[in-house]
């Protein structure tokens, strides 16, 4: 598959030979489900005649049916762009084809969208991670040159590390989340998935910026990365130690080769330890379903999508709800309804911002010894099927990315290895609030030595 640099030097007779080439290759990976399109047998979604770039189904694109992979928006179309779309058209790319998602991007397999399952290209025995796995899965399977997915607690990463290929979570802010479904509005963020760093840092300038129309949008100048990349910077890492220990034997042992790769390279390794990641489960946990459980309530049969048939005001309410709501979004929603409730709040959700706090707090004095944090993706590669029915065990797999959300910081997702299997390990490194470039040096010094 061309990347997307190579992609950006293409004349524009040449592009329409790669969207029809494109689609072409769609059509013949249909058993993947990557895409929303391959799972309801529709024609690619389309906007634009730029460099096709795949777009996660909660990202807003004029004209598109936008669901959010739930039941309750089918038949909604967005009227407007998101702001990062606005941004890539501006680029000189365009939509291509809505990427399945878990339900409201609540997961961490892509098992929850109303439209069924993604698998993972390399083993479709196995999950492709979640929320954003069918932007992982079109990337790693040869079907998207790049594409755009969001990350609520390791919904960019995981899947890319389950996938075999690049993820990137930028800082809290630096992307709008204008046009985007909110699942939990402060840990949202807009990210790109590609197949090398280089092509990640392009994409990432091309969709950061400030957005007056967000209240959430960083008001600073956007300094662009891409242009300044140098993988030959020698930097201090530190490593987590005791999240290593608790990997799996081979994610620990690809993590160690590559720390040992990071080394002679010239880096500097430190270790250091966090607190049980017990406690950033937990405190995820709270936080994310409070929010979720206000932003959810506008979904009613009302104001957005489908309306269930029924007598009066309050019966319609509960049956659009129950008929359009999947099982794991009414889990969350009943979760965060709770912790919010009078005589909860202060037990749970004002304790959670608080664990927040001390969370934040323990990156930034790390970040007094280092430039950059590296520890595993996930504790294990990729799963089967089936094989997590408590969803207590599936949360767990978001156990080493959920801190990056909390505390607001970029990470970064690149292929370290494959396992026994077959199956691809992920690394991931953390840089300082805004600090991109020293991020995408690191992972690209990484890439490289690896290579």
């Amino acid at each position: 598959m061309i990347t997307l640099k190579e992609a950006l030097k293409l004349p524009k007779e040449e592009i329409s030979n790669l969207r029809a080439d494109l689609k072409r290759v769609i059509q013949e990976k249909k058993n993947i489900g990557a895409y929303v399109e391959q799972l309801t047998c529709k024609p690619i979604s389309e906007y634009g005649e730029g460099i096709p770039v795949a777009i996660k189904d909660n990202i807003q694109v004029t004209g598109w049916e936008v669901t959010s992979g739930s039941n309750i928006l089918q038949g909604y179309i967005a009227p407007y762009n998101a702001t990062v779309i606005d941004n890539i058209l501006k680029n000189g790319l365009a939509p291509f084809g809505r990427t399945n998602m878990d339900e409201f991007a609540m997961g961490s397999s892509t098992e929850s969208s109303f439209y069924g399952k993604t698998l993972n290209p390399h083993n479709l025995k196995c999950v492709p991670g979640g929320s954003s796995g069918g932007s992982a899965a079109a990337v790693a399977g040869g079907m998207a040159i790049a594409a755009l997915g969001s990350d609520t607690g390791g919904s960019i990463r995981q899947p890319a590390a389950f996938c075999g290929c690049v993820g990137m979570k930028p800082t809290y802010g630096k992307v709008s989340r204008y046009g985007l479904g909110a699942y939990s509005s402060s840990l949202d963020q807009i990210g790109p998935i590609t197949q090398n760093v280089e092509d990640a840092a392009i994409l990432y300038d091309i969709i950061a910026g400030h957005e007056c129309r967000d209240s959430t949008s960083a008001n600073i100048v956007h300094v662009k990365v891409g242009e300044s990349l140098n993988p030959d910077r020698k930097m201090t890492i530190a490593v987590i130690e005791n999240y290593l220990e608790d990997a799996s034997l081979e994610v620990k042992a690809k993590m160690i080769d590559a720390i040992k790769v990071l080394e002679k390279e010239g880096h500097k390794i430190i270790y250091r330890n966090f607190i049980n990641s017990k406690y950033d489960i937990a405190t995820y946990y709270v936080i994310a379903t409070a929010e979720a459980s206000a932003n959810l309530s506008r979904y009613d049969g009302v104001r957005y999508g489908n309306r269930a048939p029924s007598d009066n005001l309050k019966e319609m309410f509960r049956k659009s709800r129950s008929d359009g709501f999947g099982e794991e979004v009414k889990r969350r929603i009943l979760l965060g309804t709770f912790v919010l409730s009078s005589g909860y709040y202060d037990a749970y959700y004002i304790k959670a911002q608080k664990a927040r706090h001390f969370i934040k707090a323990q990156y930034e004095e790390i970040f007094k010894e280092a430039e950059l944090i590296f520890m595993p993706v996930t504790p294990t590669t990729a799963f089967e099927f089936g094989s997590k029915s408590d969803p207590l065990e599936m949360y767990l797999s978001d156990i080493y990315t959920i801190s990056l959300n909390l505390a607001g910081l970029p990470g970064i997702s690149v292929p370290i290895g494959k396992d026994s299997k077959g199956l691809p390990i992920g690394g991931q490194l953390i840089s300082k609030a805004y600090a991109e470039q020293d991020l995408f040096d690191g992972a690209m010094s990484l890439e490289r030595a690896l290579r």
